[in-house]
């Protein structure tokens, strides 16, 4: 994802999230800290002809790059246009989230998904991420909780998931 990239992913992020969508800030923000020797974030898009079709981002902390041991991956967003649900473009974004992980060295990979989405979860599932408790609240104005989900890769730099053993679908994640 570059600068040129955000309008039409606040396009997206508004029509899929409409009560608790990324401003342009939170974006331009993150992709501040994705470039670059030190760079902590990767952020992607999909794309169908000039269309983004798709997005997400992961931020690191604690990586090499930081002078960390052990970094812990987050991943920030995932989000397919509606269109192209069933398509296994989720599946394709948080692989390519995971190669960034692991290149981050990550031993794990946290995110939170909203407990009433259920496409979400079994993505995450299906690539081995596992439920490990609940943030009240967390999605705000509609005080809609968060499931916190986690993924163990072992030892830094051994590598993480890089697809599910079954079939790929495709979740919003806000």
């Amino acid at each position: 994802m570059r600068w040129w990239d955000i309008d039409p992913v606040l396009e997206l992020e508004k029509d899929l999230f409409p009560e608790d969508a990324w401003s342009r800030g939170m974006f331009w923000s993150e992709l501040a800290h994705a470039r670059g020797p030190a760079a902590t974030r990767r952020y992607v898009v999909a794309l169908d002809g000039d269309q983004v079709v798709g997005y997400g981002g992961l931020a690191a902390q604690g990586a090499a790059s930081e002078g960390g041991s052990a970094a812990v991956g987050d991943i920030q967003t995932i989000a397919v246009r509606r269109d192209q649900w069933g398509s296994g473009l989720g599946g394709e974004l948080l692989t390519e989230l995971l190669r960034a992980a692991t290149a981050f060295e990550c031993a794990e990979v946290m995110l939170e998904c909203r407990v009433d989405n259920i496409r979400a979860q079994k993505l995450y599932e299906r690539f081995g991420f596992e439920p490990i408790g609940f943030r009240r609240g967390y999605y705000q104005p509609g005080n809609v909780d968060a499931l916190v989900m986690r993924l163990t890769t072992g030892q830094p730099g051994s590598g993480s998931a890089t697809g599910p053993t079954s079939e790929q679908g495709t979740e919003n994640n806000g």
